[in-house]
Order: structure tokens, then C-alpha cells, then sequence
């Protein structure tokens, strides 16, 4: 009943057929006839205005194939078919709603998992009864919540209890449950084990990790491929062989009703269904593997990606730099230098900072709260800290501030951090950012799936940039770039399409004017993200080539479908114009053919031959921040902020 509510025209078109069949059986052909005529005339004129409609909008169709071969029959005394027509048009709808459904399943369920409420904690208690159920939207940032077990975390936060096991399949594709231990950050559409846990919130239901990948699902399957749009006009040839057809038919057997027979096989589903199901399927199968498509289209692009541009910092490498040691100038220690430096990094968002402010911590030091402090895009950040002023990032940033200021010899790999206090060279960071384990396999990946140029964009040093390009096998490294070099030097690749892979808030705007921009959104910057096409949401490179590999995949199966319902409905075409196939039969047998269309277009959900990836590659070590997390960090006012500046 439901089904009949939801599609009325289905309800109402097997209603009008029963009081056809009962007519006949009683003997009364004529009413019969008149009534099935009247209505499948109805149902013509009504798909003749939306016909109408769409094409003064500028939008091709072949509902005229549909028109015709309801009023053809009609005028021919075929008035079962003509009703059979009208049933099977309206069970094409159903049907392409049930294939939609199923193409995204992926992306649906990630919407329906979306946290309604939160169980907040009051007066700072840990009793249970002092518990109120509040919407997940009226959380603020450093509310405590109880997540029970089984329940979905709402928001992005640290974690409070002693340890807790996720399951972050749905956001990551692990299936593993991953164990997370007091400290550590949450996402929030992860679902909590066995046993209750509280956490600190740390973003806002609308900024947290779950609701920006929610925002980009409902972007994702609204939107339409460019192939989708092609596939209608293929509309336009179909519809004049179909007539052609029929016109010869009819000239050579010399009856009018084998030209009802050839427009009742021509009916246009297959081109209409197969297309917009195979890129939803393809949307979905990336989203269970942790790959946020935001737009059909860029499926489309991905299968022909010629070129792929990386950022280093964060992309082939971990974007995590360990502190390889510390090098003094003057009176200043180890650790005053390393406190003041982390102290200024505190207000600053790149990736370097983290690590400068974990080795602080490492080593008990405590931060200091500053007066003042700015941060200065690709150079570095400067701090006053009682009455000193504290400037950290590029020697040549620093040396506008400092005297003295002397490059440190770095090994192979490395990379420096320059401070200055109080107009006094301090010293140097000596950071060390190894290449990812997946980086080698990814290219090589690339490089079999058609990619025929790699290269690396960074503003990083040159030494630093063609030791991580030597490890990961590229040959075409271009180092010190600012933000807008990046962006000249993805304009300038001559292979096109460019795929461009990022994450930083300086990758924002290569990533934008790529064709094809690609967020590695684990902890990626929210900018890097928005600019992006494609979000990756856990922290593996390989999901790079899997984007591809499922773009290639989406095409030639949306390919293959739109091809397969034009052969079998042309061979169908050919048998009515010969005779072969009555007009009840061919309306019979043009709903099979919907059917092996839209099976065909289904395999999109399929991996293909080759598997995308190990499953186990997204999995994240114990320490590892989320994103969505806090610093920490006081309120002061601030510059843009930093991209890479080592």
C-alpha cells in the first residue's frame, strides 16, 4: 500500500488496467477499448507538457518516443499495449528509484547515522542522574558528555575515561575497532563499544568531522555528471532511428501498426536510468572507502587524470616532523629555547607547531601565555611574551627581526625551525618528517592506472624536498613555493587533466584551481577541504590511486550500461520493423531490458577485478590527533594563517 501511495500513477494505471480485463470479460470490447484509449491518452498529454516543459528549459529528452508510441498504439486498436506502456513508464520510475536507492546505500547510511542528541553532564558531576538529554546543536565546546555504550559520538572531542573501542568504520572504512586511550581524540560518527565513556567536547555540531562529511554526502548525490547530461543526448539519434525505423516498417509490410510496435520496443529508459545510477554507485562504493566524492562530474575527471601534483608536508610524508634535536646560540639552553618556540607555536596552526609543542610537553616544559601574537602565511609566527618579543619560523623571517642569525647544516631529510628572543638569535629546531610507508606503492599505483607525470609542490627547502622526492620515486620537484607559485605551476602542467593532493591551509587554493583538487581531510585544515573535490577522511595516500581507480571503474561501467540498452533496444527495433515482435511483447520485453540495464549499471558498487586498496591501510597509531580537535590555544588576534615555511 505504501508503494501504491508513493507512485500513483502505478496505482492508478493497474486499477484502470483491471477495469479493462473485466470489461472484456464481460463481454463489453467497445467500452473497454474507449476507456483504455481515454485513458492512456491522458497519461501522453500529461508527459507531453513536462516534455514541453523541459525542452523550452533547454533540457533534451526522448519522452517523445514515449508519447508517440501510447498515441500510435492507441490509433491502431493496440489499447492493452498502449495501457501496458503507461504501466511499465511508471514502473521504469519505481525501478530507477529502487536502483538510486541501492547505488546509495553508502551515502545514505552515513545520513542516517547523524547524532540527534547528547547526554551533557551538570555541575561538573560524574553521577549518572545528573545527566541531561540536550540536541546534539545546543553542545558548546568544553561540555562534558556521557556516551553510552553502543551510541554514536555527537561531537568531535578528547577522551576522559581511562581507554574506550570504537568503531569507525563509516568514517574511515576500518573495519577494526580502533582502541583510544584518555588524551586522545574522538570523531564524532564513531560508534562507542561495550562500555560508557565521557569525553570534552571540542568543536561545534556544525564543525565537527561527522557533520562537514554529512554536508558533502547530501552535495555528492544531488549532484549530475557531465556523462549524465551526454547520455540524454544520445536522446536525439535514438529518436530519429527510432522513427526511422518505424517509417520503414510500416512502407514495407504496409501497415500502420508495425510502426506502433517499433516505438513501443524504442521506449527511452535505458538511457534515462543507466548513467545517473552508475555514477551514484560509483559516489557510494568511494564513500565506504573513506573517499568523499562531492560532485558526480568528478568521477568523470578522475577516469582521465593525466597528471598528479602533490604537496610534501602532511601528504607524502606523515606531516608529523619528530624533533631530531636542538641547537643553542649565546647563553640560551636547549630547553629555554624550546620552551619560547613552543610557547609562539601555540598560535599557530601549521602542522610544525604540533610537533614543536609535543616535544615541549615531552620534556615538561610550560608554555607561557602571550601579550600579543601574529602569524605571518608561509614565514612563521611572532609572539610578545613579558615585554620579548619571540619570532619563529624561516631563517630569513627571523633574520628581519634578529641579528646573527646563522643556517644550521642539516643531514639529508632534515629540516630547521629558526628562533629568535628578544632581537637575539636563539637557536634551531632541528625537525625530521619521515616519507609515508603507502607513498612508492601509491605512485607506482598511479602510474599503471594511466598517470603520466607526477610532481612534487612544497615550500619547503630544496634539499629537504628532492630527499623525500629521491625516497618516493619523483623526478620533478618544485621546492620554496608560496601559494600562488602553486598555483602557476599546476596552470603550467601541459598534460591535462591535473589532479592536485594537499591538506594544509596554503593547499587551499591549488586545490581549487586544479580539475581535480583532493583534501587529505584526516586532519586536513578545513579550507584545504572546502576548496577540494574529493575529501579522503582517514590518513592514507593509497586512497589517492583508489580515487581514481573507482573513477575509471564508474565510467566504463556507465559506459557500458548506456551502450547495452541502446544495442538491445535497437535489436528489438529491428525485429518489430520486421515483424517479429507484437506490440504486447515488445512492451513486455523493453521492461527486461530496463532491467539488464540497470543491473549492469549496479556493478559500479563492485570493486572490478582489482581491489582498492588494503583495507588496513587507514588504521591510525595510538597518538595520532583527529580532526576536529583543539590546541588549546589562548585568544589572541591574528594574521592569515601559515602554509609550509620550513
Amino acid at each position: 500500500m505504501k508503494l501504491l501511495l508513493r507512485y500513483p500513477l502505478v496505482a492508478g494505471t493497474i486499477a484502470a488496467l483491471l477495469a479493462v480485463l473485466i470489461l472484456l470479460l464481460s463481454g463489453q470490447p467497445l467500452i473497454a477499448q474507449v476507456s483504455a484509449s481515454i485513458y492512456a491518452l491522458a497519461v501522453a498529454a500529461y508527459l507531453a507538457v513536462g516534455m514541453v516543459r523541459r525542452l523550452m528549459g533547454g533540457q533534451w529528452g526522448i519522452d517523445i518516443l514515449a508519447v508517440t508510441a501510447i498515441v500510435s498504439t492507441v490509433l491502431v486498436g493496440e489499447f492493452i499495449a498502449s495501457m501496458i506502456i503507461v504501466l511499465m513508464m511508471a514502473g521504469g520510475t519505481a525501478l530507477e528509484d529502487y536502483a538510486a536507492g541501492r547505488a546509495k546505500k553508502e551515502l545514505t547510511s552515513l545520513l542516517e547515522r547523524v547524532p540527534q542528541t547528547a547526554h551533557r553532564e551538570r555541575n561538573g558531576t560524574h553521577d549518572g542522574a545528573q545527566h541531561e538529554d540536550v540536541a546534539a546543536t545546543d553542545v558548546q565546546i568544553g561540555d562534558i558528555l556521557l556516551v553510552r555504550p553502543g551510541e554514536v559520538v555527537p561531537l568531535d572531542g578528547i577522551l576522559l575515561s581511562e581507554s574506550g573501542s570504537f568503531d569507525e568504520s563509516s568514517l574511515t572504512g576500518e573495519s577494526l575497532p580502533v582502541e583510544r586511550v584518555a588524551g586522545e581524540g574522538l570523531m564524532s560518527g564513531s560508534l562507542n563499544g561495550e562500555a560508557a565513556v565521557r569525553m570534552q567536547v571540542t568543536a561545534l555540531m556544525e564543525d565537527s568531522q561527522y557533520s562537514r562529511i554529512v554536508a558533502l554526502v547530501k552535495e555528492a548525490a544531488d549532484s549530475k555528471a557531465p556523462m549524465v547530461r551526454l547520455a540524454d543526448r544520445y536522446a536525439v539519434p535514438f529518436t530519429a532511428l527510432a522513427y526511422v525505423l518505424g517509417a520503414i516498417g510500416w512502407i514495407v509490410s504496409g501497415s500502420p501498426a508495425r510502426f506502433a510496435e517499433v516505438l513501443v520496443v524504442a521506449t527511452p529508459c535505458p538511457l534515462l536510468i543507466a548513467a545517473p545510477v552508475a555514477f551514484l554507485g560509483g559516489m557510494s562504493r568511494a564513500a565506504r572507502g573513506g573517499i568523499i566524492v562531492k560532485y558526480a562530474g568528478v568521477l568523470e575527471q578522475l577516469s582521465r587524470i593525466k597528471t598528479v601534483a602533490f604537496d610534501k608536508t602532511g601528504t607524502l610524508t606523515y606531516g608529523r616532523p619528530s624533533l631530531v634535536g636542538v641547537r643553542t646560540s649565546g647563553s640560551f639552553t636547549e630547553d629555554k629555547v624550546l620552551g619560547l618556540a613552543a610557547s609562539a607555536e601555540q598560535y599557530s596552526s601549521h602542522v610544525l607547531a604540533a610537533s614543536v609543542m609535543d616535544a615541549a610537553r615531552t620534556r615538561g616544559l610550560v608554555f607561557e601565555t602571550a601579550t600579543e601574537a601574529n602569524e605571518f602565511a608561509t614565514h612563521g609566527v611572532r609572539a610578545r611574551f613579558d615585554g620579548r618579543d619571540v619570532v619563529v619560523g624561516k631563517p630569513n623571517f627571523v633574520a628581519e627581526s634578529v641579528a646573527g642569525v646563522e643556517e644550521t647544516a642539516l643531514a639529508s631529510g632534515e629540516l630547521a625551525i629558526y628562533v629568535g628572543v628578544a632581537g637575539e638569535f636563539a637557536g634551531a629546531l632541528v625537525m625530521s618528517d619521515p616519507i609515508r610507508r603507502e607513498t612508492r606503492r601509491t605512485l607506482a599505483e598511479l602510474q599503471e592506472l594511466g598517470v603520466s607525470r607526477t610532481v612534487m609542490l612544497t615550500g619547503d627547502a630544496l634539499a629537504t624536498a628532492e630527499h623525500i622526492a629521491a625516497e618516493a620515486g619523483l623526478t620533478d620537484v618544485r621546492a620554496e613555493c608560496l601559494p600562488t607559485d602553486k598555483v602557476e605551476a599546476v596552470r603550467s602542467l601541459p598534460l591535462r587533466p591535473v589532479m592536485m593532493v594537499g591538506d594544509g591551509v596554503n593547499d587551499a587554493p591549488v586545490l581549487a584551481v586544479a580539475d581535480v583538487g583532493i583534501a587529505m581531510g584526516a586532519r586536513g585544515s578545513t579550507a584545504a577541504g572546502e576548496s577540494a573535490d574529493v575529501v579522503i577522511i582517514l590518513d592514507d595516500l593509497s586512497k589517492v590511486a583508489s580515487a581514481v581507480r573507482i573513477g575509471q571503474r564508474t565510467v566504463k561501467v556507465a559506459l557500458q550500461s548506456i551502450w547495452i540498452g541502446i544495442a538491445l533496444s535497437v535489436a528489438l527495433m529491428l525485429a518489430a520493423a520486421a515483424g517479429f515482435v507484437p506490440a504486447i511483447a515488445g512492451a513486455l520485453s523493453q521492461e527486461l531490458v530496463d532491467l539488464a540495464t540497470i543491473l549492469n549499471a549496479l556493478r559500479a558498487l563492485s570493486a572490478g577485478k582489482t581491489a582498492a586498496g588494503p583495507t588496513g591501510a587507514g588504521t591510525r597509531s595510538k597518538g595520532q590527533k583527529d580532526a576536529g580537535g583543539t590546541t588549546g590555544k589562548p585568544p589572541v588576534s591574528r594574521l592569515p594563517r601559515s602554509a609550509e615555511r620550513s
